[in-house]
């Protein structure tokens, strides 16, 4: 069961491991949007948007709905927006500790350079 649970991330994470696929998700946070729109608000070439969400499709990460002659997209669990959230405080840690090392280094730099 553990390697059938760590395949199944693999594959998520590898459906997200690029950043305009991370965009498409993160555009559908607040719910359903059109293909259309989605290309409009990344400013995506439509080629570009099809060929990422088709990936988005067959790995399950998004649904979509043909509606006439428009496909509209949704984010097939919200749990998946809580991911990316949690991704985005774990980057923003990481940033903060880097800062406080760069500030501790320059302070360093500081007292090694006064003379005595």
């Amino acid at each position: 069961m553990t390697d059938r649970l760590r395949q199944f991330k693999a594959d998520v994470f590898q459906a997200l491991a690029h950043p305009t696929r991370i965009a498409i998700v993160e555009a559908l946070r607040e719910g359903e949007l059109s293909a259309g729109t989605i290309i409009k608000q990344l400013a995506l070439e439509q080629a570009n948007a099809s060929q990422h969400l088709a990936v988005l499709r067959a790995k399950h990460i998004v649904i979509a709905r043909k509606e006439g002659n428009q496909v509209f997209y949704r984010v097939r669990d919200p749990l998946l927006i809580d991911v990316l959230d949690s991704m985005r405080c774990y980057f923003q840690k990481h940033i903060e500790e880097s800062v406080m090392l760069l500030q501790e280094l320059e302070q360093l730099d500081k007292t090694e350079s006064t003379p005595e």
